[in-house]
């Protein structure tokens, strides 16, 4: 007997078991991100289901939903039965989880931990292929005022320039500042160079009486803190 004749569609399955059934019963939590994905796209092909297309998709890369979400259209219509229509639907489903996260970061009133600056800059740079350096400017409650991207380079590095870090702090009253970059390359390590400038802001803000409070060094997935290793 052929796979084709062993295919057995979702609608012959269990109503529990079906994706679209299973959220009305179940909550959207108790859905595998196959089945999320199996929602999006509707239908699979001759030869699989939805949600197997969607298993198959997922495991092309690593089933991580960060990867699926920088795949281009032309990356997901490779697999037979994804056409530029469904291709789009996962592209938008995932590019508005990627907005949703961002406008959560945008709410944080106030920076309490290293963690939280992760999680408000890690939607802005964490996923980028190159390198970005920006500055958080904090009032005296460390409540956020302002972003600010102050270089944008290539994958070797980026340049700073210290005026313009103070410039704006004194234009908007900043009292502190927290201080973060992206790695591409998702190496976790402080450079001489990232100790180098973060030693020259620091003693630059000293005469100004403008605190550093630390600096991120942000990948897609996690982070490291001058401040929580004791090198600020």
């Amino acid at each position: 007997m052929s796979y084709e004749n062993k295919m057995v569609s979702i609608k012959s399955w269990a109503e529990e078991d079906r994706p679209r059934e299973k959220m009305l019963l179940k909550g959207k939590i108790a859905l595998s991100d196959a089945e999320l994905i199996a929602i999006l796209i509707g239908s699979g092909n001759r030869n699989e289901s939805a949600v197997a297309l969607s298993k198959r998709i997922l495991a092309s890369i690593d089933n991580n939903l960060n990867k699926l979400g920088k795949l281009a259209v032309s990356d997901l219509t490779k697999f037979k039965g994804v056409g530029d229509a469904k291709a789009i639907s996962i592209i938008t489903a995932l590019e508005l989880g990627r907005r949703r996260r961002l406008e959560e970061a945008l709410e944080l009133p106030k920076i309490t931990s290293s963690k939280a600056v992760f999680n408000l800059m890690q939607p802005l740079i964490g996923e980028l292929q190159h390198e970005e350096f920006w500055v958080i400017y904090l009032n005296n409650s460390n409540k956020v005022l302002y972003k600010q991207q102050l270089s944008k380079g290539g994958l070797t590095g980026t340049v700073v320039d210290v005026r313009l870090v103070y410039k704006k702090a004194i234009e908007i009253y900043a009292t502190a500042i927290i201080l973060c970059h992206n790695h591409p390359s998702g190496k976790l390590q402080a450079s001489n160079a990232d100790k180098l400038i973060t030693s020259k802001l620091k003693q630059a803000g000293e005469t100004l009486d403008i605190k550093v409070l630390d600096h991120l060094i942000i990948t897609e997935n996690a982070y490291f803190s001058f401040a929580d290793e004791n090198i600020l």
